[in-house]
């Protein structure tokens, strides 16, 4: 990792509807608590990997949006 990663924590929220998503910045007041949205908002499928072997769907395969809030570490 990245002195530049290390220096910033991410929290990575999932909904399975854009609004939601769109609206958890405000809602949680994440910029009162020193966050930014990173990127934009997308819809994608999340899979794990595990060791070497072949990586597997997470949530079934269902896509979800995902927004991604980031802040400077103190």
């Amino acid at each position: 990792m990245s002195d530049e990663n290390e220096e910033r924590e991410r929290i990575t929220v999932l909904a399975k509807d854009f609004t939601p998503a769109a609206m958890e910045f405000h809602r949680s007041h994440m910029a009162e608590k020193g966050y930014r949205m990173e990127g934009s908002i997308v819809q994608r499928r999340f899979q794990m990997l595990e060791g070497l072997q072949e990586p597997h769907d997470l949530f079934e395969g269902e896509p979800f949006y995902a927004v991604t809030f980031v802040r400077d570490r103190d």
